[in-house]
C-alpha cells in the first residue's frame, strides 16, 4: 500500500538523521520550510513530526520547532505489541561491548530458527532507571539474514531510528506477531556484574521474538531484571458481557 504523504516525509527525516545531516540537540527544518519543500498542509508536516516525536527521534519545543534526541532511548525485550512506542515505555540506555556473530545460547537459536552452531549478531545494552543506574541486561540476537542487509547492525553505535525502523527501511520486513516468555531464574555471574547486583539473586527473564508476516523472524531479544526493580502491569476490562 502507497505511503501517506506526511509518513514519506517522516521517512526520509528519518533516514537523514542517522545519516549524520542532523546532529544530536540540532533543529530540524521548520514546519515552514517542510510546506515549501514538499508542497504540503502544515497539518500533514505536524502529523510527519508525531510520528517522528511517538518513536522517540525528536523533541518538541515550544514556539521552536523539533530537535533531535540528545540521548536515545530504548526498551526492555518484551511488551512490543501494536500501538506503544520507544516514548511510552523507553528508558536511556548504554551499549555495552561491541557487535559481533557468536554461537546464541539454545533457546534463541531455536527462537530464531538456527540449526545447532550456527553464529547470530550479538549487540548488548543496559538500559538504566530514572536514578542512571543499571535496571535491565538485554541482549539482542539478529539471524545471518538480517545482518547481511543491516550493515548498521554490527557498527558499536546505537541507531537513532531504532532497530526495527532500521531492519524495515533496508529490507522491507516489518514485525507482524511477537511472542514473549517470562521466566524467573538466578543470575549468572556475567548478568549480576553487570546489573551491579551480588549473587545469588533472583532474576525475571523476558524473552521476546519478532516475526514478519511470513512467520521469519526478524530478532530474538532477552532481558534480564533483578527481582527487586522488575514489574509488570496489566490494566484490562472484566465481566460478562452484555
Amino acid at each position: 500500500m502507497p505511503q501517506l504523504k506526511y509518513e514519506v516525509i517522516a521517512e526520509d527525516l528519518r533516514r537523514r538523521i542517522p545519516d549524520g545531516e542532523f546532529d544530536p540537540g540540532e533543529m530540524l527544518p521548520s514546519s515552514r520550510d517542510l510546506c515549501e519543500q514538499w508542497g504540503v498542509s502544515r497539518a500533514t508536516t505536524i502529523k510527519a513530526m508525531d510520528i517522528l516525536r511517538a518513536d522517540g527521534l525528536v523533541i518538541p519545543h515550544q514556539g521552536r520547532g523539533f530537535t533531535v534526541v540528545e540521548t536515545p532511548v530504548a526498551r526492555p525485550a518484551g511488551g512490543r505489541r501494536a500501538g506503544t512506542s520507544r516514548t511510552a515505555g523507553g528508558r536511556p540506555f548504554r551499549r555495552l561491548g561491541q557487535p559481533e556473530m557468536l554461537t546464541p545460547p539454545s533457546h534463541v537459536a531455536e527462537a530464531l530458527n538456527l540449526p545447532p552452531g550456527a553464529a547470530a549478531l550479538h549487540r548488548a545494552r543496559l538500559v538504566l532507571t530514572d536514578a542512571g543506574g543499571p535496571m535491565t541486561y538485554v541482549t539482542a540476537w539478529f539471524p545471518p539474514d538480517i545482518v547481511d542487509q543491516c550493515p548498521r547492525l554490527s557498527h558499536s553505535g546505537p541507531i537513532a531510528e531504532g532497530t526495527t525502523h532500521y531492519v524495515r527501511r533496508q529490507t522491507g520486513r516489518e514485525p507482524a506477531r511477537g511472542t514473549d516468555v517470562t521466566r524467573v531464574r538466578l543470575a549468572t555471574k556475567a548478568e549480576a556484574e553487570h546489573l551491579g547486583v551480588k549473587q545469588p539473586v533472583a532474576v525475571a527473564v523476558d524473552l521476546h521474538t519478532a516475526y514478519d508476516k511470513e512467520g521469519r523472524p526478524l530478532v530474538c531479544e532477552e532481558g534480564v531484571t533483578p527481582s527487586g526493580l522488575w514489574e509488570r502491569v496489566d490494566d484490562y476490562p472484566m465481566g460478562a458481557k452484555a
